[in-house]
């Protein structure tokens, strides 16, 4: 079981995570924060131990091992705008990287726009919803999910997973992993109001991607081009016949 005190304990955060809810079993993190008008604070952090609904991106099902990953979703309302919504992706993703290097000296790479990868292998996904009212963004919602002390993987993938015990080889601590996560989020959100750029490099320094011959699908899209850069709101840039085309939605992979 999560224990919710030794995870207080290694909470550094000023905001992020200070008001937590612990919950056994729900739907979806993600879904439950988007429709709650009483559990409305910036900075709050909605844990479940299992989801029976967790989702990833386009709609894609994920599975986690009930009391063996982290499943968790942040509440944000202060400073969150259309301009920055894609850098909290990026910024996320790198929270992640940053808590698995600080805690566990790995190398990890990041595949835009939301995979965080270890060995090729991905260890965390990353879904962020908003809701809005005309042109203005009420609140959004960063939902993450980490692999951590699940022993195997069954089914089919596009990208096989892993999970930190299985590439640190041991189990781990997801009290510590978890307030590691919040502490390295908390300051890349104050970093995507003020200094957005240094978000951006972050996330570029551990794509390894970037220059590379790339095929983006789309649904029965299918895009093939270099890997240019990513720009200032964290959308790709595809070079194409000496074109330049920024890309906001799509699965990347490289061609076979």
């Amino acid at each position: 079981m999560f224990n919710i005190e030794k995870f207080d304990i290694k909470l550094s955060t000023e905001t992020i995570g200070r008001n937590f809810i612990y919950c056994e079993d729900i739907d979806s993190t993600n879904s439950f924060l988007l429709k709650s008008k009483e559990y409305n604070k910036h900075g709050l952090v909605f844990f479940a131990e299992y989801q029976s609904a967790g989702r990833g991106r386009r709609n894609r099902t994920w599975l986690s091992t009930k009391e063996q990953n982290l499943t968790f979703s942040i509440m944000l309302k202060d400073g969150i705008s259309a301009d920055n919504i894609n850098i909290l992706i990026l910024g996320a993703s790198v929270a992640v990287a940053q808590a698995l290097e600080n805690l566990y000296q790995f190398k990890v790479n990041l595949k835009w726009p939301n995979d965080v990868l270890i060995n090729n292998k991905k260890i965390s996904g990353i879904l962020v919803e908003s809701t809005s009212k005309g042109s203005k963004i009420e609140k959004a919602v960063i939902g993450i999910a980490v692999n951590v002390n699940q022993a195997g993987f069954t089914g089919q993938f596009n990208i096989q997973p892993t999970s930190v015990r299985k590439e640190f080889r041991k189990e781990v601590s997801r009290e510590k992993l978890l307030s590691e996560i919040l502490n390295c989020f908390e300051e890349i959100f104050n970093l995507s109001i003020n200094n957005k750029e240094k978000v951006l490099n972050d996330w570029r320094m551990r794509c390894n991607l970037i220059g590379e011959k790339i095929k983006i699908e789309d649904g029965d899209k299918t895009i093939h081009g270099i890997f240019e850069d990513i720009d200032e709101n964290g959308y790709l840039q595809l070079k194409t016949n000496n074109e330049i085309t920024s890309i906001h939605f799509g699965e990347i992979s490289l061609p076979q």
